[in-house]
């Protein structure tokens, strides 16, 4: 390993003043290849994070288990340290899990037998022969008593309980396929360490999955390794499958405890959407999994993707997935492998207890952008979250390169008070009418729009991406939802400027024109109604470049409509501005009874508290102005 260079470099492109950009993340070292970068505190204070990494790509020879430690948030590490010797056969995919003692333990995927090929799906794989071997053989663990300096000269193995799926791959369950990216848990002073169990490779690579929990009662006293006891869950021979109807995908099962002491899974399927199911007597038995849902009701969308569920220190929780998916992903018919793509951005929601006959449950808000990347098939995925002293971090991989990132606090904060915030932000506020009479004019002067784009002071006069957005925010009641009438105009004669329409389908379609490049985009159908009072926010957010509908305080996600409820603008378009008059409302048939235009990208959680202070006769709040990272 001495002679192998590990990346961690500055980064090349200059950094631009987004957070949300994975480019602006701490670098965590790796190989060529970097997976699940995961991390505990340290009794020493230090973030002790432990990353699959390898020369080659994902699953090719040479991949391994390391640790680093930092003692200043991810901002320098010390020397990589192998959990097994150089020569080792393929070991990979751990988590770690701190004892009371301070011990640190480290499980993972291990090819003690070094086996080089196994039985795969024809057409998948033309000689039935798939010679990737990262996922089988034993799960084993190994312990640190140095805060992670070294790991035990030893491997242990945890036995695993044979399944129907197990005994349904082509070695009848003497040989495993499995793997974890799940964090572990303590709950009654025993420890719990998810497991994936595999039926079989070839399309899509796992072709039958599901869940399972390792067990031990002693795990967190016992000194002697030998001495540990494991038991599998659940009881019975079926692990976490999808819903009933769903297909033979359940993977990366995400796991927290309720205050109540309930268990509650999230995990990835096939579907479109992602499965969960709650646990009311420490994960022997489980209620019927279900697909994930909004507060609001609609199902969520997710692909074949890890989405992971933490609990933070104010019992609140946050949850990573990455908002599309639906019936595109389940009828598809590669739907095992192009559910892969598309993991980017990450998103980010919050879910807050409920009580329920059953016991607690979670209530989970609309979602924010947290991540992304300039390249929208990058992937962004396999995070932890880290939380110390109030501030929260988050680590990702895109397979190449790991990095480290601290989540704005605000934006935190914003995702929680979604059930109840009703604040007017005032922040970018650059027109709001109607004025003091109440009146809504016809026109107004246009106020001066940021750019998104901008020239470079250096030497080749090239692109800045200045990051900046805009929101339009209207109250609203149509009488008419027929295509085209224009609510917002300020287009010159060539087309340049922006404009909201009706389009076909009972939707709003905005439309973005620089005089070089045009963009448009629409809302879902379905979500407006006649004679109804909406709240509709309109944002164009230039990190990512994505504009989105928040339509009465619900983020439009494509519903049964479309994949995808948010789109990409063009990164060539250089402003919205267009005529020095805005035209409100030349041929709309409705009522316009209010209007905001910001020169930022409102926050989602910000138009969902606007809609409910628009919509509901509560007083409104208006929030201080300050600055705010985004």
């Amino acid at each position: 390993m001495a002679s192998e260079v590990f990346l961690c470099l500055a980064a090349l492109l200059p950094l631009v003043a987004d957070w949300r950009d994975i480019r602006q993340g701490r670098l965590i070292p790796a190989l060529t290849y970097a997976d699940q970068p995961y991390v505990v505190r340290t009794d020493d204070g230090a973030w002790l994070l432990c990353l699959t990494t390898g020369p080659g790509r994902e699953g090719e020879t040479g991949q391994r288990v390391i640790t680093v430690r930092s003692r200043d948030q991810g901002r320098s590490w010390s020397s990589p340290v192998p959990v097994e010797p150089e020569n080792s056969p393929e070991n990979s995919y751990a988590v770690m899990l701190k004892v009371p003692s301070g011990r640190v333990y480290i499980f993972y995927n291990h090819n003690t037998d070094n086996v080089r090929e196994i039985i795969a799906d024809k057409p998948a794989y033309p000689d039935g022969v798939c010679r990737r071997v990262d996922s089988l053989g034993y799960f084993v663990f190994k312990y640190s008593d140095d805060h992670g300096r070294t790991w035990s000269a030893r491997r242990y193995i945890i036995p695993l309980r044979d399944f129907e799926i197990d005994r349904r791959n082509p070695y009848g369950g003497k040989l495993k396929f499995f793997w974890n990216v799940g964090r572990p848990f303590v709950w009654k002073g025993a420890a719990y360490v998810p497991i994936h169990k595999v039926g079989g490779i070839g399309e899509g690579f796992f072709t039958s999955s599901e869940g399972a929990l390792l067990t031990s009662p002693n795990l967190l006293t016992e000194r002697d390794p030998e001495k540990i006891r494991w038991e599998t869950l659940p009881e019975g021979d079926i692990g976490l499958r999808a819903p009933a109807g769903g297909g033979p995908i359940a993977e990366e099962q995400s796991f927290v405890v309720l205050s109540d002491g309930s268990f509650f899974c999230v995990y990835r399927t096939i579907d479109g959407y992602p499965a969960c199911t709650y646990s009311r007597d420490g994960g022997r038995t489980w209620e019927p999994p279900q697909y994930l849902r909004y507060d609001d009701g609609r199902l969520v969308k997710h692909p074949r993707a890890a989405n992971f569920i933490w609990r933070c220190e104010n019992g609140k929780y946050l949850y990573w997935f990455h908002n599309h998916g639906g019936r595109w992903l389940a009828e598809h018919p590669q739907r095992r492998t192009i559910a892969y793509l598309d993991r980017n951005p990450a998103w980010l929601a919050a879910a807050v207890e409920a009580d329920s006959p059953r016991g607690k449950i979670l209530r989970f808000s609309q979602p924010e952008i947290l991540l992304y990347d300039d390249d929208p098939l990058i992937r962004i995925s396999y995070p932890d979250l880290i939380e110390e002293a109030g501030r929260f971090f988050v680590t990702e991989t895109q397979k190449h390169i790991a990095r480290v990132h601290e989540i704005d606090r605000e934006l935190l904060e914003g995702l929680w008070n979604q059930f109840e915030s009703r604040t007017i932000s005032r922040r970018g506020l650059l027109l709001e009418l109607p004025a003091a009479d109440g009146t809504m004019p016809k026109q107004v002067l246009a106020p001066q729009l940021p750019d998104f784009v901008q020239r470079s002071s250096g030497p080749d006069y090239g692109t800045v991406h200045s990051r900046a957005g805009l929101s339009l925010e209207l109250t609203v009641r149509f009488r008419s939802l027929s295509a085209g009438q224009t609510l917002l105009d300020n287009r010159t004669h060539e087309g340049r400027g922006f404009a909201l329409l009706t389009a076909a389908g009972g939707r709003l379609e905005i439309l973005l024109n620089d005089g070089r490049t045009e963009n448009r985009w629409s809302s879902d159908p379905g979500m407006l109604s006649l004679g109804r009072l909406h709240h509709v926010a309109v944002i164009v957010d230039g990190g990512p470049r994505i504009i989105l509908f928040v339509i009465d305080g619900k983020l439009c996600d494509g519903g049964q409509a479309r994949q995808f409820g948010w789109g990409r603008f063009s990164p060539h378009l250089r402003s919205a501005a267009g005529d020095r008059l805005l035209r409100i409302g030349p041929d709309f048939q409705g009522e316009l009874r209010a209007f905001r235009l910001y020169g930022r990208a409102l926050r989602v959680s910000e138009a969902v508290a606007h809609a409910r202070a628009a919509l509901s006769p509560a007083k409104a709040l208006t929030a201080k102005r300050g600055p705010q990272r985004h």
